[in-house]
């Protein structure tokens, strides 16, 4: 049954289980919110000038001193510039809707696809501008020093270099220009909807009632020089393609622990943070110290153009980390149509009448060298927000149903507030009292670890605030239930006001554990964040409960109840050897098994999609694997392409039993189907033409872009698993668009069944492991060391290119991070004092 389908039927709101009448609506806060009390350090220069000092150590990390937050982000801003321009000069111009002005209409000039005109018209229906216009003002004093110190340095950056010098992948470039705060908050508030409504804008971009057309329209003409469309007013075909929305779709995932007292060696807390991300694009780390003498004193990693604060690291006292959330941070409501009206633009909600209205955008786009047009859009609103329109699953009307999303992320003026209250944390109860103060943790689990051994998790991520009767609704109702598993992403009556909410879940209602054993995430939901104390009782929109576990959770609990060798307790080295040890979960649980089944076929030829497929050399290959995914692994990838496809259809032998969650379910049927799934996989390697006993390091490599977007040749070896086979050190291939605009190669798979690629003779690693880092508190301080996968510079002209790169080409191992002053001094390498005056 399709999602139109199920949502449709939620109008017959009265009989049985769809009568809503009884549930009592959200309540407002019994006290007005007001605003928390801001850390206390200095946050503007009291005379103005913004003054820096920043020194580069080994690997082009940066450390800045300064003696306030404004300053403190205007050598961020600076040295980040220096590093990765390009990108962030891309998101603004994203971000602030002129990407069409730029770069034309489509991605794919001349295809029709429509794609600058959807994201630009998308975010203008967001208004995230219009909400950074209206709310920069109102924010915390420290919110605006970040921001406005950060803008300054970035400007500062390009304005010495000059833009004929700065990164070629934007040298010259017209929408490379200085920025404002205005800017860098709109692109904030934008990165706030990645798992909400930034994958709804082409929902957004043809929502329209019945009968309008939903498309843009010209407003300056004539077009001079121009060719126009035979079939429009248009120099340009419009056929924007609007599928089913992802609630996830770069699959961005992580691994995390907090180790306690009772689970280390010297009774010290310890942090494992491995965020999974793409390696190109706007998801990509940077690493930089900040230093604001006697308040501030933070190291870490965080994602691109956030001003001035660590999302993952460590201080004297606090260490944390993040996964990517489980839960849902936005609700698409079923709007009710009033069918007196004609129109189609009044809906009703507990019978009274609301209105559907409209506003106007417009934007321009690039038609020829040098000539842009105006183009404008009616972009249509309810009380619970912007609508959308999904062909074939949410549409609208006429004269019944019309679809509304609320995100709970639109806006979120929190983000830098929190995570600058972690950074500036001297205890486990001031960092669990970030989360009570803020909601800025927008997608994100938190594992938290204290030098006196505490461990603390919470998922603060914003998720919408459900009444309980609502959650009652959403849990009991199989008309609801139905919608929700067959969409992905919560639907809910918005006829009745008892499915609305008024804000995000409150602190004491997220999930959470603390304790001095540990915590742990690999991205499954809140439930097993501690084995021995399962989570219940929270929202559904938080993730499940009870739910089989993926293979790479699995292997971390297995690795937290092993690694840590006959004392039960870790050392750093055993933290960072679990990381990096490339153990394959499947393989462990399934591989004597499957090379059985082997044998036992290896002379038939095996008929796969009417090609006959003899398995015996690959039989005999796999035979000889390791059973780790390391370089050196012989046969690794054939076992690889045999668990993407026992991911389609797994084959297991021991179902999945809720009290045995670990180790269920297990076992290797012996069947036709396996034995095909086998066949289907050397199958794929015969077409990528790989020898079966060929070393993993030389099918899976990474090969950075020249500027210009092609392919450099040189081709570093690889080591890590996929989340498929139960790696923990996950790596993968990502050939689908990074988030910018800016040119880089991937090479074509074979198809959707699997990663290889015939073009590449193997697996070409955009995504996985990014910021790896392990650190553990010791008598005299925080001890780290980590690893930036892809490295610090996105510029092809940097030392810090590759380097970083290199380094795990060559053996996988973190290295030791720049702390203290007698560590910065001992590597530097580089220093510049930098100031406004």
């Amino acid at each position: 049954m399709s999602v139109c389908a199920l949502a449709l039927a939620l109008a017959a709101c009265g009989g049985n289980s769809n009568d809503f009448s009884d549930i009592e609506p959200p309540q407002p806060p019994a006290v007005p919110p007001t605003q928390p009390p801001q850390a206390t350090v200095p946050n503007f220069d009291s005379d103005g000038v913004l003054e820096a000092d920043i020194r580069w150590t080994d690997f082009g990390v940066p450390h800045i001193r300064a003696d306030n937050l404004e300053s403190m982000a205007y050598g961020v801003g600076y040295a980040f510039a220096r590093d990765n321009l390009c990108i962030l000069a891309d998101q603004i111009t994203k971000y602030n809707s002129e990407q069409a002005r730029y770069f034309g209409p489509d991605r794919v000039p001349g295809s029709g696809d429509s794609t600058y005109l959807i994201n630009d018209f998308g975010f203008l229906t967001t208004g995230i501008r219009e909400q950074a216009e209206a709310g920069f003002a109102s924010m915390t004093a420290n919110s605006r020093a970040l921001y406005q110190g950060y803008v300054q340095g970035y400007n500062q950056y390009l304005s010495d270099t000059g833009i004929a010098n700065i990164d070629p992948q934007c040298a010259n470039q017209p929408y490379v220009r200085a920025i404002d705060e205005i800017d860098l908050l709109t692109y904030a508030l934008g990165v706030a909807l990645l798992p909400g409504a930034a994958n709804f804008l082409g929902g957004m971009f043809i929502a329209a009632p019945p009968g309008v057309d939903p498309l843009p329209r010209m407003v300056s003409t004539p077009i001079s020089a121009v060719q126009q469309s035979q079939s429009s007013n248009l120099p340009f075909n419009m056929t924007p393609r609007v599928s089913m929305p992802e609630r996830n779709p770069q699959e961005m995932g992580s691994n995390g622990w907090g180790l306690g007292s009772d689970m280390t060696e010297n009774g010290m807390g310890m942090v494992l943070g491995n965020p999974h991300f793409p390696h190109t694009g706007n998801l990509r780390f940077w690493q930089f110290q900040t230093t604001i003498p006697g308040f501030l004193n933070v190291i870490g990693g965080s994602l691109m153009g956030i001003p001035g604060v660590v999302n993952i690291g460590y201080n004297d006292n606090m260490a944390w980390t993040h996964t990517f959330s489980t839960a849902e941070h936005f609700v698409v409501y079923q709007l009710q149509l009033d069918q007196s009206d004609a129109s189609n633009l009044t809906h009703t909600v507990d019978g009274a009448k609301r209105t559907i209205f409209k506003q106007t955008h417009t934007i321009e786009v690039a038609v020829g060298p040098g000539q842009t047009i105006q183009l404008e859009k009616d972009s249509y609103y309810t009380n619970y927000g912007p609508m959308i329109s999904i062909p074939g699953n949410f549409e609208w009307g006429p004269g019944g149903n019309a679809f509304a999303i609320k995100d709970a992320n639109l806006p979120n003026f929190d983000i830098v507030d929190h995570w600058l209250a972690m950074n500036l944390a001297s205890s486990m109860d001031e960092f669990k009292q970030a989360f009570m103060d803020y909601d800025g943790v927008i997608f994100n689990n938190t594992m938290a670890a204290s030098k006196d051994g505490e461990v603390f998790y919470i998922d603060d991520s914003t998720v919408p605030d459900l009444t309980d009767s609502a959650i009652g609704q959403l849990t009991n109702n199989p008309q609801l239930a139905g919608i929700r598993q067959a969409a992905g992403f919560t639907v809910l009556p918005g006829f009745a006001s008892a499915f609305d909410y008024t804000g995000a879940v409150p602190f004491e209602n997220a999930p959470k554990y603390e304790g001095t054993d540990y915590v742990q995430n690999s991205n499954d939901s809140f439930w097993l964040t501690n084995l021995d104390a399962p989570i219940t009782g929270v929202s559904p929109l938080y993730g499940q409960v009870g739910n089989q576990q993926s293979l790479r959770s699995r292997m971390a609990h297995v690795l937290l109840s092993d690694a840590s060798g006959s004392d039960g307790k870790f050392s750093p080295a055993e933290v960072e050897e679990a990381l990096l040890n490339n153990r394959n979960y499947l393989a462990e649980a399934i591989l004597p098994a499957l090379l059985q089944i082997c044998q036992q076929n290896r002379e038939s030829s095996v008929d796969v999609n009417g090609n006959p497929v003899n398995i015996s050399a690959a039989c005999d290959a796999l035979a000889n694997w390791d059973g780790r995914m390391n370089v050196d692994s012989t046969a690794a990838h054939v076992f690889r392409e045999f668990a993407f496809q026992f991911n389609r259809n797994p084959q297991w032998a021991v179902p999945y039993d809720v009290s045995d969650v670990v180790n269920t379910p297990n076992g290797l049927m012996d069947n036709d189907a396996t034995v095909l799934q086998f066949a289907t996989a050397v199958d794929k390697i015969n077409q990528a033409g790989l020898a079966y006993d060929a070393r993993l390091g030389e099918v899976q490599f990474v090969e950075k872009s020249t500027v210009n977007g092609m392919p450099s040749g040189e081709r570093l070896q690889w080591g890590g698993a996929h989340n498929v086979e139960g790696g923990f050190n996950v790596f993968d291939v990502r050939t689908g668009n990074n988030g910018t605009e800016l040119p880089r190669h991937v090479y074509p798979t074979i198809d959707s069944t699997t990663r290889l690629s015939a073009d590449a003779q193997g697996y070409h690693i955009t995504y996985g492991s990014s910021w790896m880092v392990v650190v553990n508190f010791t008598e005299s301080g925080p001890v780290g060391r980590g690893l930036l996968s892809y490295s610090q510079s996105n510029s092809t002209e940097s030392d810090s290119f590759d380097d970083q790169t290199r380094l795990y080409s060559a053996q996988p191992t973190l290295r030791p991070l720049r702390f203290t002053e007698e560590e910065i001094e001992a590597n530097l390498v580089e220093s510049v004092s930098i100031s406004s005056n």
